[in-house]
């Protein structure tokens, strides 16, 4: 019986290292995209973003303002006008991804201790340079108001520390916890990893499983399924172990919070993924079809996977069905496990629910190989 498990094991890892398409996409796509994926956000923080500022005031407050814009690392002051259109349109034409506005009464409203408003624009189609256009001006142009507002405590009687102390009595600190560097690859890498890790186990296991329909060999008792579907297990386990413990410290992006967590999750996570392959090239029947229908999938599975986009947003019917993937349950263990270190219980939910994956996949993957294995032809027309 054991002898019998372990030559259907290894017929099975060597029918994969004998097709050059299932090889690819289950041994060399997994290695491709772990050093090319995250090398386009290698630089992790948008900076140096090109901007302009418009100036309607002359005063040596707004030519102050300007200097500590220029001074910011977030931003990049490209264009110094008097025309706000002129702004407008290099902002239309790409030139810059945002400007300011210092108004004409910026000094006087300052001196009178009235409100002023400096309004800033931003690309809202570029998210991440927007948001270091609104942050670099607002650092800059807040540093310039605290300046102005200790010299009004001071001109009043008070010393530089009162003045210090009656302008912000709660010093705020903020620290991202587990993301420290804020960076969008260590964001969006660490979900898609998963996706990856899915998606090419998906597909090169229905096209494995495919060729074999496509051949007569799906007419197997239930051990040599079991040998199969275990074999296609081994080279997830061993692409999510590269993922989880080499590429995520390669390109230093938050880890091992809790690495027997994300060890439990590999082995709930990849079963999960092997029998929907299985079932997905047993119904398809066709090694090329898998691969046409599950490379359109990636992004709306990304989309619904809950890190991207909220989950509260979508349909109700979508909230429901995105569970059917593996992925939407495993990015969210991941991120609680790998990433933010939390303990077990946390991630429970969504192990139970790749766990009752694995088990409905690999029984009717099993049952429909018993069942055709005691046909006496291989009835298919």
């Amino acid at each position: 019986m054991a002898r019998g498990f372990a030559h259907d094991f290894i017929s099975a890892l060597r029918a994969v290292f004998g097709d050059v398409g299932v090889l690819m996409l289950l041994v060399g796509a997994p290695v491709l995209y772990g050093f090319f994926y995250p090398w386009f956000y290698g630089q992790e923080v948008v900076q140096r973003v090109p901007v302009a500022v418009v100036q309607h005031d002359g005063s040596g407050l707004a030519r102050q303002m300007l200097r500590f814009a220029q001074a910011s690392p977030r931003i990049e002051v490209t264009l110094v006008t008097g025309d706000e259109a002129q702004a407008q349109q290099a902002l239309l034409d790409g030139r810059v991804m945002g400007y300011a506005l210092l108004p004409r009464d910026l000094k006087r409203r300052v001196v009178r201790s009235e409100e002023a408003v400096v309004p800033v624009y931003a690309n809202g189609a570029y998210p991440l340079a927007a948001k270091q256009v609104q942050y670099g001006f607002a650092e800059a142009f807040g540093t310039v108001s605290a300046g102005v507002e200790l010299r009004r405590l001071t001109a009043g009687g008070q010393s530089a520390l009162q003045a210090q102390a009656s302008r912000s009595p709660v010093n705020l600190q903020m620290q991202a916890l587990f993301n420290p560097t804020e960076g969008y690859g260590s964001f969006v890498v660490a979900a898609v990893a998963i996706i990856i890790l899915q998606q090419t186990l998906l597909m090169g296991g229905a096209l494995l499983v495919g060729t074999w329909r496509e051949q007569g060999l799906d007419r197997a008792p239930a051990r040599t399924w079991l040998a199969r579907l275990l074999a296609l297990c081994t080279l997830g386990w061993l692409s999510g172990l590269y993922y989880f413990g080499w590429i995520f410290v390669w390109h230093d992006y938050p880890r091992g919070g809790n690495p027997w967590g994300a060890l439990a999750l590999l082995a709930v996570f990849v079963p999960a993924v092997a029998g929907a392959a299985a079932l997905l090239g047993w119904w398809l029947a066709n090694r090329e079809r898998a691969m046409q229908v599950v490379l359109f999938t990636s992004i709306p599975l990304a989309f619904v996977g809950g890190f991207s986009w909220p989950a509260e947003a979508l349909p109700q019917l979508l909230q429901a069905l995105r569970w059917l993937s593996p992925s939407t349950a495993a990015i969210q263990a991941s991120l609680r496990l790998n990433q933010a270190g939390a303990p077990l219980e946390a991630a429970l939910w969504h192990l139970s629910v790749l766990l009752a994956l694995a088990l409905l996949g690999w029984v009717a993957v099993l049952w429909l190989g018993s069942r055709r294995a005691d046909l006496p032809g291989d009835g298919r027309k």
